[in-house]
């Protein structure tokens, strides 16, 4: 992710710093990052979404936005022994096609999850603020409309990818002789406008807006949840919240190193601006691929959420998780009411017993009248 305008080549045997595999270290660390995050994260995924399609006796909305999640998050290890190959060698080997169609898929996946996790923190505030509206406004058929429309606008949003991500030969100078031009991938920009305007977009649309939403989401539910009288966490608010809490922390870093390019490109040319440069390019492969961690962090949650379920249910124990999570909304509207419910039982008890009690009498009363007339 470089600028094109100004490159300046080293006199060491390795790629221009100005390319995201520029620092030896960085795509050494990132190789291996991605290698654990794809041994994990694509069998983990698979799983998830084998659970959900074969095993699961019914869909809610909690399983349809997992299930969507888990889509984008194996679709994206699935790319990964790509990026292990181009960090691992420190040169594209593959066609300039497919480094377009790769960045491009990934920026796609990367968008889904986090509307995906921000559509989860909606659904969540509207079944804790409106438990009795919930039904109408979050039935199957509206979740499955907004989903088609959020993949719909996450596949536009992604489009910069395809225009300025490029593969490109770059020379290396050896001892100041020319000893061959190793084909990279990477960002490449003719001007500074055209950096901010990339990765402003990436930090508008992944960062800045879901985020946003998600903090404000779960200020609201947290507010909600010391108001009422019913505080006890269940067992898929906990699961959601650390989903939400693992991706934003997860991402950080990769977002922070956006803002960093864009402050350098900015800024105008001196040493501050050196500095930023030196950042962003020996941090970008390492911050990317702690990015990917997301997609495979998952099924990890998943698995210590439904342990209780191991036992009993064998590799479908992951369904039953997703039933159970399914089933709490229904369950937090039954303890909106469960007062009310209550009272009502209190009062069918109070009536049969009293029926009893009638029922007794009638039987003694019964029992003594032959004894009465006997005497």
């Amino acid at each position: 992710m470089a600028q094109n305008n100004s490159l300046t080549y080293s006199t060491g045997p390795t790629l221009p710093p100005q390319t995201i595999v520029g620092s030896s270290h960085a795509t050494t660390v990132g190789a291996v990052i991605l290698t654990l995050v794809f041994l994990l994260g694509f069998p983990g995924n698979v799983f998830v979404i084998w659970s959900i399609l074969a095993r699961a006796r019914k869909q809610s909305i909690t399983t349809l936005l997992i299930l969507n999640l888990a889509i984008a998050d194996g679709s994206l290890m699935a790319l990964t022994p790509f990026f292990i190959v181009y960090l691992a060698m420190k040169r594209w080997v593959f066609q300039t096609a497919m480094c377009k169609i790769l960045f491009y898929l990934c920026l796609v996946n990367m968008y889904a999850s986090i509307y995906i996790i921000m559509l989860m923190s909606l659904y969540r505030l509207v079944a804790i603020l409106w438990p009795l509206r919930i039904s109408p406004v979050t039935g199957l058929r509206t979740t499955l409309r907004v989903l088609a429309v959020m993949w719909v606008l996450v596949i536009v949003a992604s489009i910069p990818a395809i225009i300025f991500r490029d593969s490109r030969e770059i020379p290396l100078n050896i001892s100041g002789a020319s000893r061959g031009k190793p084909m990279v991938c990477d960002s490449f920009h003719e001007t500074d406008k055209e950096t901010v305007l990339q990765y402003m977009l990436e930090l508008v649309l992944g960062c800045f807006i879901p985020y946003g939403v998600i903090l404000v989401s779960y200020i609201c539910i947290l507010r909600r949840i010391r108001q009422s009288k019913f505080r006890r966490r269940i067992r898929s608010e906990k699961l959601i919240l650390a989903i939400v809490l693992v991706f934003c922390l997860l991402w950080l870093p990769y977002h922070l190193i956006n803002m960093v390019q864009i402050t350098s490109a900015l800024w105008p040319k001196g040493p501050v601006r050196e500095t930023l440069d030196k950042i962003w390019k020996v941090s970008r492969a390492v911050t990317s691929s702690i990015a990917f961690i997301s997609s495979s962090v998952n099924p990890v949650l998943y698995f210590f959420a439904g342990k209780s379920y191991i036992r009993r249910e064998g590799l479908e124990f992951m369904a039953r998780l997703f039933e159970g999570t399914g089933a709490d909304s229904a369950s937090r509207k039954s303890r909106q009411n469960s007062q009310n419910s209550r009272d009502k039982e209190k009062d069918a008890d109070a009536v049969m017993l009293k029926d009893k009690g009638r029922d007794s009498l009638t039987n003694s009363s019964s029992t003594a009248k032959p004894v009465k007339n006997g005497k």
